[in-house]
């Protein structure tokens, strides 16, 4: 595989999760079959939407910007053969992180897997073994449980736990997750900084 569907790129600050408040490339891949009601980039979900370009020329445009980090994203990026874009990134030097939901078998070489399962479509079960970071995000408060059932299946000791408010919902979910982390401190929050940032 040479080419990628590539939505958009743009070198930026990581406002989420565990690199949060970092420089890093995002580089987002077109298509998804998750269907999140509340996600904010729709127009990521139609891989054929998007063109098809060189993976040379997009970590060239990484490259290009002097950045130490990059996030592959989407969309769904773990529905395309990553493998090629992650070699040619990490022999440029570059940090490779991804943001899967994890309903697609992983490719590629990671530094960091932030793994966000969604309740729209079931995770595959590798995810639970890989994943570096679990980010849930919360739109009700029935989600703190439905958070843990995941924590609860993670097999790395080390593994962050985030939980995140939706955006459109954080004026009530979001005292709901400080009291749930003050709580069970195991956990730790993710706030969507980017946008108070009004950043890509």
């Amino acid at each position: 595989m040479s080419t990628l569907s590539l939505m958009e790129h743009f070198y930026t600050i990581q406002g989420e999760g565990n690199f949060s408040g970092s420089a890093a490339y995002f580089i987002r891949l077109g298509g998804c079959d998750v269907g999140c009601t509340w996600c904010d980039v729709k127009e990521s979900w139609d891989k054929n939407a998007h063109p098809q370009i060189e993976i040379t020329a997009i970590v060239d445009h990484v490259k290009n910007a002097k950045a130490k980090l990059a996030v592959i994203t989407g969309g769904e990026p773990c529905m395309h053969d990553l493998n090629e874009l992650t070699k040619q990134l990490h022999k440029a030097g570059i940090q490779t992180n991804i943001e899967t939901s994890g309903t697609h078998p992983l490719s590629g070489a990671f530094d960091w897997i932030c793994f966000s399962p969604k309740r729209f479509k079931k995770p595959l079960e590798a995810f639970y073994e890989k994943a570096d970071e679990l980010k849930i995000v919360i739109f009700h408060e029935n989600d703190f449980r439905w958070a843990e059932s995941h924590a609860s299946k993670m097999k790395n000791a080390n593994c962050k736990l985030l939980l995140q408010p939706e955006w459109d919902q954080q004026a009530t979910v979001l005292p709901q997750i400080i009291d749930y982390v003050k709580a069970h401190p195991q956990w730790s929050i993710s706030l969507q900084t980017h946008k108070y940032m009004n950043i890509p």
